[in-house]
């Protein structure tokens, strides 16, 4: 196996990681709920199979990750927009 395909397993992995999270923490309080960390690890599998897409030139994946990575981004700053107003986070987006 070559080192592009172990990244592009490496950005799956990190992409799963936001549902695993999402789950687990959802499953905690009983309710579906999307932790912060979900975007985080959302914007991370998103960089690293976007990257992969473009080392395999493929314009189709590089467009779907591409399009996903405005709104992991987008859904950060609004994030962090609100904790620097004092909106109280208890890690639920």
């Amino acid at each position: 196996m070559n080192g592009w395909v172990i990244f592009g397993f490496v950005g799956q992995a990190a992409f799963f990681m936001r549902f695993l999270v999402q789950w687990i923490i959802s499953e905690k309080r009983g309710e579906s709920t999307v932790p912060v960390s979900f975007w985080y690890f959302s914007l991370l599998g998103g960089v690293i199979l976007f990257i992969y897409a473009v080392q395999r030139n493929d314009p189709v994946f590089m467009l779907g990750q591409g399009g996903g990575l405005v709104v992991y981004l987008r859904n950060i700053m609004l994030i962090k927009k609100g904790e620097r107003h004092g909106q109280v986070r208890d890690g639920i987006a």
